[in-house]
């Protein structure tokens, strides 16, 4: 079993329940440590839960060592209530964890953004998710890794009205969405979280955005994101 140590926040999301299954699945990393509000009911050898307060994260800097980061934290405005307190998940906490991991110099952060992210969009949303990779790609890690699918799908906890609805429109459109209209076709979050382990693996230095979905049938990346739509900072 491989030394190397992944930490994941965001374990209990949709994209993150898969990243945690196929971490402790996966023998490349021999520790997982999950940050999280509430206690996991997973257990597993390899394991470690810590659960922590997200408004007190810069106190726990402790607990940030590790090899590789996979930041899957993530809301949305209404489940957030308002706008500050989305962008206080969204951008705040996620600034500070990748702040935590320069300073413990983690080797990798790997972050799930959105398709449509940019810091100078006029959508709300999507400049939080520009300003946010914006912020964690000025940093001193080693590697960054940025992932930005479409509509997610999969399970949740917690159904999202809109997101159902947006999945009953958009999932019959898939096929037509060719050329560089396919980074906003839906994309299974299982795949996603796919996508985040072999780009881990390939440890590459340097700091990449990555489009998904990518063409089929599902290709395994390159050292630097090839067979996918990605783009080298």
């Amino acid at each position: 079993m491989s030394e190397r140590h992944a930490l994941l926040a965001g374990a209990t999301g949709l994209v993150g329940q898969y990243v945690l299954l196929q971490l402790l699945a996966d023998r490349h990393w021999g520790r997982v440590t999950a940050l999280t509000r509430q206690p996991l009911a997973q257990r597993h050898p390899k394991l470690v839960n810590h659960v922590i307060d997200f408004d007190r994260l810069a106190e726990q800097r402790a607990l940030i060592q590790g090899d590789d980061l996979f930041c899957c934290l993530g809301t949305t405005i209404r489940a957030a209530g308002s706008r500050q307190a989305f962008e206080h998940v969204d951008f705040d906490y996620v600034q500070i964890l990748a702040t935590l991991a320069e300073q413990a110099g983690v080797s990798q952060f790997l972050l799930v953004s959105a398709v449509g992210a940019n810091a100078r969009s006029k959508v709300f949303y999507n400049r939080v998710k520009g300003d946010i990779e914006d912020s964690v790609c000025a940093m001193r890690l080693r590697t960054v890794h940025v992932v930005r699918p479409g509509l997610l799908v999969g399970p949740r906890r917690e159904p999202r009205r809109g997101e159902e609805l947006a999945k009953k429109i958009l999932l019959p459109l898939n096929p037509l969405l060719i050329g560089p209209l396919r980074r906003y076709r839906a994309v299974p979050a299982r795949k996603v979280a796919e996508t985040l382990l072999r780009l881990a693996r390939a440890d590459q230095p340097g700091k990449y955005i990555h489009h998904l979905p990518v063409p089929d049938p599902w290709p395994i990346p390159a050292p630097d994101g090839g067979g996918l739509d990605s783009t080298q900072l």
